[in-house]
């Protein structure tokens, strides 16, 4: 339903040459993934005889136990609904093959033979093997391979095969096939296949495993796809070569799972959720993988292999790797290294602007984090021009709802930048409005609220104007998502840093610049800015002087709209596959109903804003994720939301 499928690499015990013995290993571990619902399992290469038999290849007493394992195989497997890639040695038209049989539920369906045969260093596969490249056939009679089968049957064979279980498109390659300059994966990917299988036999020396690891990585990047790679156990060890049991299995060139043993692995089952969703929706929006098809049609023609299969072979997804945070990395040090470079990315952009409209620039400077994180963008902006800190003016307007813990912020971080700093109280302003405009000021209501914030805006666009200089945007990729700013007020600037920053990234940033120590006077100032609730400050506070408007309570948290934005702008999931996510990841934390609540909000004010979005300012894009309508999202202000708000009130009734 979700696109959800539960894939798996086994790696188990091998004796070289003792084909009973490695059968009965592979069946066990046939069985123990059809208990956990694997619907894709992948063995190592050769794994029914071992990779190192050498000459042995050539024995026609090892090679009939062959056939006799593959049969008995496809006895065992006639009930089981996972589609297996076993590796194994085939003799087609008097040549021997490096091969990747295909079962499913007891029928050989194709049969993926290796096109890069190795034959240098410690490698010598040419002695016994011969190349995809070299088959003068591309289907053979099942009897023809295994004689005491009892149906006969045609089985496609080559390196072109794409097999579609039940609508998920697989293919397989082997070992080396990986490491060529253009592979076979790459003609089964613009070819179809949304999963790579890779059967592979790979020794270990130092440094090799980290190369493997950037290797399929990077293949499953490139092509777009999932890619499983499995590789023979230390078992296979003999003679001269120790051999890694590495698996790894990726996704859009991220690693969903790898074994945790660095050397030497062996006898295991290594099973993940991947989202096949995902490599759908970026090859659907990234149209240079359809041009790609396009311009190598005639290249390489590949087959598609149909397996009719009624029964859904998703899976539920448990074994997802979900992160509440999905804009934000969960390891410490991949955090930090991605918060300095978006840092850097804001200064860059800011300066290449500077360098066309004069370096002076004023900021409004609210004591809250988007403002801080702007002020210290254009900080660091001076610094690295080495011009005067007094180019920078931070202005700060005190009005109805300031707190004064937020005024005091704001004052003791623009002196210890030092830059010009100015105060000017809009109160009086906003009175004289009010009059003018015929508003009570006892009726707080967003008239009320909009006024500050135009004033405020009005402020800035003219102390810039009196002295030739920018005013330097604020409003976060969060924000500007919800509409949750003032039209013709703090929605506008000459130059906006933050406009691809979501909510739940600017924390860290600021974080970061506190740990780099990039302005040691600072520091006091900006923890306690982090500390400080999340406000408009646009109503009094209450009677003890603390923030009594909060915005999270008014338009939800931000770490769940954060989610929502991530996977339907990045994906285009459906709020019905958003809503799953969703409550797997804050199973801890929201209840459905309350996902359900905030969700709603999310759809209907992401499409009533839009027209504040086309009219935004230029700003740098700094992630995968941006709402530009001169870049990443074009869209009329007057969509209707009525389908995905239907589907969202559909959850609600089954609940």
């Amino acid at each position: 339903m979700f696109d959800f499928y539960r894939v798996g690499c086994a790696v188990p015990r091998t004796s070289c040459s003792d084909v009973s013995f490695n059968t009965d290993r592979i069946a066990e571990k046939i069985k123990e993934a059809q208990d956990m619902k694997v619907r894709v399992l992948v063995f190592p290469e050769l794994c029914i005889t071992g990779y190192t038999c050498a000459d042995l290849f050539m024995q026609n007493t090892l090679y009939k136990s062959v056939t006799d394992s593959l049969t008995y195989l496809l006895e065992m497997t006639k009930d089981v609904s996972c589609a297996l890639f076993i590796g194994t040695p085939l003799m087609i038209g008097y040549q021997m093959y490096n091969a990747a049989v295909l079962m499913y539920r007891g029928v050989i369906h194709g049969i993926a033979v290796k096109t890069h045969i190795p034959n240098y260093g410690e490698f010598y596969e040419k002695r016994w093997f011969s190349s995809a490249s070299e088959l003068d056939v591309d289907e053979v009679r099942v009897k023809e391979l295994l004689p005491l089968i009892s149906e006969d049957y045609v089985v496609p064979v080559g390196n072109d095969l794409v097999f579609n279980v039940a609508g998920l498109h697989i293919a397989a390659e082997i070992c080396e096939d990986a490491w060529a300059p253009i592979t076979p994966s790459a003609f089964l990917a613009v070819g179809g296949a949304e999963l790579i299988c890779n059967l592979s036999a790979s020794n270990d020396v130092i440094g090799k495993r980290d190369f493997r690891k950037q290797l399929i990585r990077g293949k499953s990047s490139e092509l777009i796809c999932g890619y499983m790679y499995a590789s023979a156990g230390a078992e296979e060890s003999t003679t001269d070569l120790i051999f890694s049991g590495q698996s790894i299995i990726c996704a859009n060139g991220k690693i969903v799972k790898e074994n945790e043993k660095r050397v030497a692995d062996n006898d295991y089952l290594m099973i993940a959720d991947i989202d096949i969703g995902r490599i759908r929706a970026d090859r659907l929006k990234l149209k240079t993988f359809k041009d790609t098809m396009t311009a190598y049609r005639d290249l390489k023609q590949i087959r598609e292999v149909l397996i009719n299969e009624e029964q859904d072979l998703t899976s539920d997804g448990a074994l997802l790797t979900l992160r509440e945070n999905p804009f934000v990395p969960s390891d410490e040090g991949e955090r930090a290294a991605r918060c300095n470079d978006i840092f850097d990315m804001q200064v860059a952009g800011l300066i290449k602007r500077l360098s066309v409209t004069g370096s002076k620039m004023v900021v409004g400077v609210s004591g809250g984090m988007d403002s801080t994180l702007t002020l210290l963008v254009c900080a660091k902006a001076l610094k690295t021009l080495g011009l005067p800190m007094d180019n920078l003016t931070g202005i700060t307007m005190p009005a109805f709802g300031t707190s004064d813990r937020t005024l005091n912020n704001s004052r003791k971080l623009m002196e210890s930048l030092g830059i010009n700093c100015l105060e000017i109280p809009i109160k009086d302003a906003c009175i004289q409005h009010y009059k003018d405009i015929g508003h009570d000021i006892e009726v707080h209501d967003v008239t009320y609220e909009n006024v500050q914030a135009r004033e405020r805006t009005q402020v800035l666009m003219d102390y810039a104007n009196k002295h030739g200089a920018i005013v330097v945007g604020t409003g976060d990729l969060s924000e500007l998502a919800l509409g949750w700013c003032t039209y013709n007020g703090d929605q506008m600037s000459m130059y906006n840093v933050n406009g691809s920053i979501p909510k739940t990234l600017v924390r860290w940033l600021i974080d970061s610049v506190v740990r780099l120590d990039i302005f040691p006077s600072s520091n006091p100032y900006l923890r306690d800015i982090l500390d400080t609730p999340i406000s408009p400050e646009l109503l009094p506070p209450d009677e003890n002087g603390n923030i009594s408007q909060k915005t999270e309570d008014a338009v939800g948290p931000y770490e769940l709209h954060d989610f929502f934005l991530y996977y339907m702008m990045r994906y285009g999931f459906s709020p019905y596959k958003i809503f799953h996510l969703a409550k797997m990841a804050f199973s801890m934390t929201y209840d459905e109903e309350t996902i359900i609540k905030w969700m709603k909000l999310f759809y209907r004010r992401f499409f009533t804003q839009q027209f504040k979005r086309s009219c935004m300012p230029d700003g740098v894009k700094v992630g995968s994720v941006a709402l530009s309508p001169r870049g990443d999202w074009r869209m009329p202000s007057d969509a209707s939301a009525k389908l995905w708000l239907e589907e969202i009130e559909e959850l609600g009734v089954m609940l």
